[in-house]
């Protein structure tokens, strides 16, 4: 696993969000405004990302739609796969996570030790 968890002093300085998981190390995100890229995904496709168990960042998810549907056309297809590698990189994110909390505090996330998944709704 690449890296640790900055300190909380050291996460201030670098951004002012409220990120605090290791996505900026796994992922690039692209500049732009979030909210019209997520107004020009389908409604399948948006419906996914507000149930994302991280925020989904709409533009990347946006450039991944254009990919999908150069792809495949804009079809159900293209947006099934879209959801599905969506929900593989929310597990990518989720075990780098859960190792990076495990190696820190020397037990496992209490959510994976409690053996329940991310909740939807």
């Amino acid at each position: 696993m690449p890296g640790s968890f900055a300190s909380e002093k050291e996460s201030r300085q670098e951004d002012s969000s409220n990120e605090r998981t290791l996505r900026h190390e796994m992922w690039r995100r692209f500049d732009g405004d979030d909210w019209d890229a997520f107004d020009q995904l389908p409604p399948s496709v948006r419906q996914r990302v507000t149930m994302h168990a991280y925020d989904a960042w709409s533009v990347n998810v946006l450039i991944l739609w254009r990919h999908y549907k150069g792809i495949y056309g804009r079809n159900t297809r293209a947006e099934r796969a879209l959801i599905r590698y969506l929900d593989y990189c929310e597990r990518l994110e989720r075990q780098a996570f859960a190792s990076c909390y495990t190696e820190t505090h020397g037990q496992p996330l209490p959510h994976d030790a409690a053996q329940v998944g991310v909740l939807r709704e």
